[in-house]
């Protein structure tokens, strides 16, 4: 039943769409009639030979972002979650700053790094960082300290703390912090591509936009979303799994 409710909604936009894309100026939108030949002629790389090395390029700058802000996220979560001070007095700044629009950043970003990949990797960074940490922070204030206080009564160290008591007990709010960064570094990084880029899948998006290629547009973004929708999927999948194995 649910599969037919979505379908049905699917149709009821596309018709909207048709409707509409006919209606409107073909310089600014087009109907889904029209998209589907260009998206035909994209991925036979026609329109855009360069398509596989453009997607290659923003897939390795997701996974530099994104790998970057678990690593940073973990230690500077787990730095806070562990001295309740350092936590009580650090914790509502990195909640601030969080709240601040990330697209006040990208202009000092490009910057320091430049208009290259090091600008885009770092504007993803930047985004998933900060969910990775506040998860982390938030699912080591729930762990029972009585359970840590029994891990250390017997030797155990920070880290064999961390990864034996904490993370098992955090692990549900941990990985939705880790799917929502991932989400918002791949976000960062085509973003920053369309802010200002000469590569990747935002630069062929700008480029199409700035020429009016309003299909061409049109089928990649589509191709973008398939990709964002893709890989929260494949995010949402870990979390159902962690959350039956924390069960």
């Amino acid at each position: 039943m649910t599969v037919l409710v979505r379908l049905a909604l699917l149709a009821a936009v596309l018709a909207v769409w048709e409707v509409a894309g006919r209606a409107a100026n073909p310089l600014m939108a087009v109907p889904p009639s029209a998209v589907l030949p260009a998206l035909r002629e994209l991925l036979l790389l026609r329109s855009y030979p360069d398509l596989p090395a453009s997607l290659l390029l923003t897939l390795r700058e997701i996974a530099l972002a994104y790998g970057l802000a678990v690593a940073a996220g973990l230690a500077c979560g787990f730095a806070l979650g562990m001295n309740r001070l350092v936590g009580r007095a650090y914790g509502p700044m990195l909640a601030a700053l969080y709240a601040v629009p990330a697209v006040v950043w990208y202009p000092s970003l490009m910057l320091f790094f430049g208009l290259d990949a090091a600008s885009k990797i770092a504007f993803g960074f930047l985004l998933g960082f900060f969910p990775v940490t506040l998860a982390v922070l938030a699912g080591i204030r729930q762990v029972n300290p009585q359970l840590v206080t029994v891990a250390r009564a017997y030797g155990a160290g920070p880290v064999r703390v961390f990864a034996s008591v904490m993370v098992p007990a955090m692990l549900f709010t941990l990985v939705g912090g880790l799917r929502t960064g991932l989400a918002l570094s791949v976000i960062g990084v085509i973003v920053g591509e369309i802010l200002g880029s000469k590569r990747g899948m935002g630069a062929l998006i700008n480029h199409a936009y700035g020429l009016l290629r309003t299909a061409d547009y049109v089928a990649l973004v589509l191709m973008t979303l398939v990709l964002i929708v893709g890989s929260d999927a494949l995010a949402s999948l870990v979390e159902r799994r962690a959350r039956k194995w924390s069960e």
